[in-house]
């Protein structure tokens, strides 16, 4: 049996192809005093959510899953963050930066749902 299968909706998927863009803009940028703690920072949170959400995915109660999408939606938003951060001191990383940017911010809204409706 073919199934169809959409990334968009693979939300496991997805978060690994997102973790891989972060680390490819990241690979792009110099290394110089002001981006290393940037790119150290956005490594982290930017693969962190794939990583908590297939760890929500193998949870041990209703709570541990609740938990584990707070902490994708918390790492979804310090993403942001730092990649506002990096836009700003590579800025001709800017527009790599924005969709990425786009990506986490659809990500945080996705966890948030989760969390809202995990009763």
């Amino acid at each position: 049996m073919n199934k169809i299968r959409n990334d968009k909706f693979d939300l496991e998927e997805r978060t690994a192809k997102f973790a891989e863009a972060i680390i490819e803009l990241c690979k792009k940028a110099p290394k110089t005093i002001l981006t290393i703690p940037v790119i150290d920072q956005l490594i982290r949170s930017g693969t962190s959510i794939g990583a908590n959400y297939c760890e929500a995915n193998g949870a041990s109660s209703r709570k541990d899953f609740k938990n584990k999408i707070f902490i994708c939606k918390k790492e979804s938003k310090e993403t942001k963050y730092w990649l506002r951060m990096l836009a700003k001191v590579v800025e001709e990383l800017k527009n790599d930066c924005r969709r990425l940017w786009s990506e986490a911010q659809e990500l945080t809204l996705i966890f948030s749902k989760i969390a809202i409706n995990t009763k």
